[in-house]
Formats: C-alpha cells, structure tokens, sequence
C-alpha cells in the first residue's frame, strides 16, 4: 500500500514512521522545508523514545519519503491522512484552516479514487466540511471522480506514542462507506494480529470520540485535584483516598493522580474545543467547564504553597524548578504547569533555576534567558531557598538528598506530583509538603 500523511508534527510523524515500520510505502508531507530537509538526514523535531532510530531505518529502507508537495505525491497513493495542526482560537474553537487547505489541495489535483482520512483532532463534523472542500474544488474541474471521508482519531501518549501506535487497545475509524472500511480493515491489519480492537462507526461519532475521550481523562485529573486540595483541609490523605476508590472495579486506578495540574498538547485545547462545539449548539459542557476551572487554578497550588512558606514573600529568593515538560518523557511544554509557575515566580521578582532532562532549549525558547538553565539536577538546587518537582521524571526519583541538603540554602521541598516520601525527606532535615496531605 502507498499512503500519504500530511503534516509532520507529533501524530504525523508517529502515525508515517510506525506505518512505514510495518510495510506501508509513506510520503510525509509538510509546508516547512527546513523541517522536511533535516528529516530527510534522521533529524526528528520531537522528543519521542524510540522514534529517531525508526525513522532512520525506514527511510534508509526507502518506505518512508518527505516533501514539501503533496500536489506531486498524490496520484501515487491510495490514501491520505490529514494531521495537520489545529491549534484554538482565542475563543477555544479548533482553528481549521490548515485542515480545509489540504483538502482543497487535494480536489485540485486528484486524478484517481482517494481515501481522506482526517487524523487531526477536529471538533465534530469537520469530516463533512473536508468532503464539501474537495467536491467543491473537483466541481470546478468538471470532474466525476470519486473519493471518501474517514475519520481515524489518535489516542498516542506521548513518551510512550510508538508503543502505544505499534500495539493500540483499540482502533477507532468512522467510514461512510464498505469502500472505505475495507482499505481501513487492510491498512490496520498487521496490528489487528493480536487481537486488538478494531472500532467502526458513523464519521461524527468518532470524532467525538476522541475528544470525549481527553475531556473524561482530564475530568478525572480535575477531580482527584480538587479532592486532594479538600483532603488538605480536613486532615485526610489523598493517596489513601485514591486507594480505596481506585479499588473500585468502576472507578479503576488510572488517572486517579494528584498534582500540580495537566497541560500538553491533547488535554487543554481538547476540553476547550468540546466546550465550544457545545456553545455553538446552544448547549452548556457545566462539568467540562468546572474541569477547566480546577485544573487552572491547581497550575498555580506550588506557588501559593511556597508564599505561605515564604511569608507571602519572594522577591530576592532562588527557587529550584526540577521538571519543566508537561509530562516525563517528552520535551512538550505547550500548556504546562512549570510555564505557570515561571512567570509567577519572576512577576514577582524571584530567581528561577531550572533543570529538565529534555525541555531546556524549549523552554529556553519560550521563556528566555531570564531563568538559570541548570547542568543538571543538583545544579538547579545551588544556593536555592526552595526546590519544586514539578515534572515526576524517574531521575528525580531517588535523589541524593545529602547532597542537596548541603546546595540549598533553605530546606524547603515543595513536590507537586507526590513521587516522595515525607520521612525520607524529612529525615534529612527539610520541610516537606505536597498535594493531598
């Protein structure tokens, strides 16, 4: 099979190179010629565990091509996935014009049978926007050929998206056709060997999928944070409570995890654009709203941890920042806590020392030099009046505490993930808090 993915951002990459991996002839397009040229020499611009030495091999095996041109590349595939970006617009909607601009590429230079798949996440009924796009620009032609619309949302995490692509829990596609589902039966087949789920359904449907999906997982984060913020107040402690409700076969344990907030590039935009599809059809998302509310004001829960502990105070101080990623494994910063957390701190005239395994140059890239940007861990820690962990990275796991004890000028441990335990710590003489307890 050929195929064509366009957009080479973090689905699009993952979805060309794992395809790719199995057999499947991929172009990966993108408008960024400095992009498509450092690909094309294995330079991948994301950090995903894996994902370069993949890429480097299926395109030393010739099944993985880029260009810049999706207009030159068409008339060799069978089918196109669209995973361009979607980013909101300040009123929370999905900004759908790169989506529509491939579309209408597409219906100017077809010349045979395609299956337009749409991978980005869009808000639902985008799909029919897309076939509208393409009929529309094939009736300028005075053209009878035919194509179909699928929908075939992603559900990668990242740090973890080849696993997850390569052996997936479940696939879900809407088709509106046997046409299509049969080339999508086909295309996903070799990851169907063992046994995993492969979903049909109506176009729409799947495209609310995926955003019912986040909007659930970040309804859960929002819920296990505004509990452990009461859990504080009435003495209880949220990871007993997390215990005996995750033994619940209903609830489940996962996503049950207080902290500091969520962020990334799914969670946010995605509760957002749901709200406002709702808005538009003159309904009200109450819950996903409330979700939303918590999960910004539980971005700013170290900061008015570390006032109380500074006297309302930090002006002149050194805070240590231990994570700045959204998430381990992965250098995404878009909507992360740490960005909160940075501007608060430096509004307010403190000195910022960062360390991050992987995000340094992006979030040199987003906040400047006006932060220390840290050799490594303990480097961060150096004459700092308070150390936040705020990205659970596996290093920070098992510190050496002595060695802190005798960087920091002030023994104060704020974390936000609660990967510690409060004797350890304490043992060593630092004041010790976290979320929950």
């Amino acid at each position: 099979m050929k195929i064509a993915i366009v957009g080479t951002g973090y689905v699009g990459l993952v979805t060309g190179t794992c395809f790719a991996e199995i057999g499947v002839d991929v172009t990966c397009v993108d408008t960024n010629v400095q992009k498509i040229e450092s690909l094309r020499k294995g330079i991948i611009p994301i950090y995903e565990n894996g994902l370069e030495k993949m890429v480097i091999r299926n395109t030393k095996a010739g099944r993985l091509t880029f260009t810049t041109s999706l207009e030159e590349c068409l008339n060799e595939v069978e089918m196109v996935f669209c995973a361009v970006g979607t980013p909101p617009d300040e009123d929370g909607s999905a900004d759908l014009r790169y989506v529509l601009d491939v579309a209408r590429t597409i219906g100017r230079n077809m010349d045979h049978y395609l299956l337009v798949i749409t991978k980005s996440t869009v808000p639902v009924g985008t799909a029919q926007k897309v076939k509208a796009a393409i009929q529309e620009e094939l009736d300028k032609r005075g053209s009878a050929l035919e194509f179909d619309i699928a929908s075939n949302p992603e559900f990668l995490k990242e740090g973890n998206a080849v696993d997850d692509f390569m052996s997936p829990d479940r696939v879900v596609v809407g088709v509106e056709s046997e046409r299509a589902k049969e080339l999508m039966s086909k295309l996903y087949k070799p990851f169907m060997l063992n046994n995993f789920r492969m979903i049909f359904m109506d176009v729409p449907s799947a495209e609310m999928t995926k955003y019912a999906a986040n909007s659930m997982l970040a309804t859960r984060i929002s819920f296990m944070n505004d509990i452990a913020n009461l859990c504080e107040l009435v003495g209880a402690d949220v990871n007993m409570v997390r215990s005996g409700i995750g033994s619940d076969t209903r609830i489940g344990r996962k996503f049950l995890y207080p902290g500091c907030g969520y962020g990334g590039s799914c969670f946010p935009k995605d509760v957002k654009a749901l709200i406002k599809t709702a808005k538009q059809q003159g309904y009200t998302m109450r819950v996903l709203r409330a979700v939303e509310e918590v999960n910004e004001l539980q971005k700013t829960i170290l900061y008015k941890k570390l006032l109380k502990e500074l006297n309302g105070d930090v002006k002149g101080k050194t805070v240590a920042l231990w994570g700045l990623a959204f998430k381990p494994e992965t250098d995404d910063m878009r909507e992360a806590p740490a960005l909160v957390l940075i501007e608060k701190l430096l509004e307010e005239g403190a000195v910022v020392r960062v360390y991050d395994p992987a995000a340094m140059e992006e979030c040199k890239r987003r906040a400047g030099e006006r932060l220390y940007y840290a050799r490594d861990m303990y480097d961060a820690v150096l004459d700092a009046d308070a150390l936040l962990l705020v990205t659970e990275w596996k290093e920070f796991r098992l510190p050496s505490w002595a060695v802190v004890k005798r960087t920091m000028r002030n023994l104060l441990v704020l974390d936000g993930r609660n990967i510690y335990k409060k004797e350890d710590i304490e043992e060593h003489g630092f004041v010790y808090h976290c979320i929950g307890k």
